[in-house]
């Protein structure tokens, strides 16, 4: 009689767990479970006026890639960085980063310290507020080397932009990204 007992409990336990997977494995998207490691950017057209700064580039991970549709735009600014502190506060990031090209933003919280290859920086998350908005919600990442700096600005599909910044940081040190900066800051 235990014998069963424990047989039906071990039964029980593993088909719960198949249950368990299964439910979590359909609640997943399977494109996205299946690229979610992998975001694939492609380069698309600066959709901006060109100003003071010029036309950067801009970049695009696809749903299927990055589990939501991302545009990354990134612009050089010469020389307008603090040579001395770099971005040293939210500040400052505020003041050169790209977010008015997408108008009215209000900021998430605080910003954090960010490291792309040998540049540090700063990044934020932000709310998109104006209408026709492109995004719910953005990240701005600036970072510098000496004075110059580049402003990074992703436009995020869903408001959760905590869980894009990892795949923005990570294309920014990336090559292509890196070979950009290299030939556009004279690194």
């Amino acid at each position: 009689m235990m014998r069963r007992a424990a047989a039906i409990a071990v039964a029980a336990i593993v088909l719960g767990s198949a249950l368990a997977a299964s439910l979590v494995w359909l609640h997943v998207p399977q494109h996205a479970a299946a690229n979610s490691a992998t975001p694939v950017w492609h380069e698309v057209a600066w959709p901006f006026s060109i100003d003071q700064w010029g036309k950067g580039k801009a970049f695009r991970c696809r749903a299927s890639d990055c589990g939501v549709e991302v545009t990354l735009y990134l612009r050089a600014k010469i020389g307008f960085c603090n040579c001395t502190t770099g971005v040293a506060d939210d500040e400052d990031l505020d003041r050169m980063g790209d977010t008015v090209l997408l108008g009215e933003v209000s900021p998430r919280g605080s910003g954090h310290p960010i490291r792309i290859a040998s540049m540090n920086g700063r990044s934020r998350a932000y709310t998109l507020n104006s209408r026709g908005a492109p995004g719910k919600t953005l990240v701005s990442v600036v970072y510098n080397e000496r004075c110059d700096m580049i402003a990074a600005t992703a436009v995020i599909g869903h408001d959760r932009p905590e869980a894009i910044e990892p795949r923005v940081i990570e294309f920014l040190g990336g090559s292509t990204a890196m070979h950009w900066a290299e030939v556009t800051l004279g690194l």
